[in-house]
């Protein structure tokens, strides 16, 4: 496993805006801390979500990506990009594949970060669909995408050489075996988390819920008490 000397940059790959922050955001300030350049990549504008049925539902990508540009200013993330797909709508198709590689490309991370591609039979929230086809779009695009020349030509036509992802981070996952301790970062995740306005707004115990959570993942993870943590599914992709 990939130790924080080791990394340089990391790319984070999620469907929805908030997704990240949910997944990452103690992580990524963890690493933005250490000097690691962190850039977001979020698939859609999130046009399906948000409770306030008096916002003109047209006006909802633009808050959703302000929101989310917002947030990860409190992760100090600076890097954030948007592919704009449909909510709701995302399939792991060979276009999502490409535009996910061309990223790939462009920011040469060592560490990826992306949903589990699998339904998570315990809990219910990580399994949306757009999660499971963008970690599984995500991991064609790490292998064999943006590694092999051959593939997307237009890519290399583009001036972007194959690059090769060293590990890959899933996040919502039923096997977790790396849990990642945001103790010290979790007050940027909570500030990150209540960035989306149209989202959060409504969870009045949304830094009490997010606590216990994390709390119980360093629990499983064998962290000292009073330890949060951030739990991931870690795959060698070399």
């Amino acid at each position: 496993m990939l130790n924080d000397s080791e990394l340089t940059r990391v790319l984070t790959v999620t469907a929805h805006p908030d997704d990240v922050d949910f997944a990452v955001a103690g992580s990524a300030a963890h690493w933005v801390k250490a000097g690691v350049e962190v850039t977001y990549l979020i698939v859609t504008d999130g046009d399906a979500g948000g409770f306030d049925p008096d916002v003109p539902r047209a006006d909802i990508p633009g808050i959703r990506r302000q929101e989310q540009v917002a947030a990860a200013g409190q992760a100090g993330v600076t890097d954030v990009r948007f592919l704009g797909y449909k909510d709701g709508y995302v399939e792991p198709t060979l276009a999502l594949r490409r535009d996910i590689a061309r990223v790939i490309r462009q920011v040469r991370p060592e560490l990826v970060v992306t949903h589990h591609p699998d339904r998570n039979y315990q809990r219910m929230a990580p399994s949306h669909p757009d999660h499971r086809a963008v970690g599984a779009a995500t991991l064609d695009a790490v292998y064999p995408d943006a590694r092999n020349p051959f593939t997307h030509p237009e890519l290399a036509a583009g001036g972007l050489e194959a690059w090769t992802v060293s590990e890959v981070w899933l996040a919502g996952g039923e096997r977790a075996n790396h849990y990642s301790d945001v103790t010290d970062t979790f007050p940027q995740k909570v500030a990150a988390l209540r960035s989306h306005t149209s989202q959060t707004a409504h969870l009045g115990e949304l830094e009490d819920f997010v606590r216990g959570w994390l709390a119980h993942a360093a629990e499983l993870g064998g962290l000292p008490e009073g330890r949060l943590a951030e739990p991931f599914q870690v795959i060698d992709a070399r």
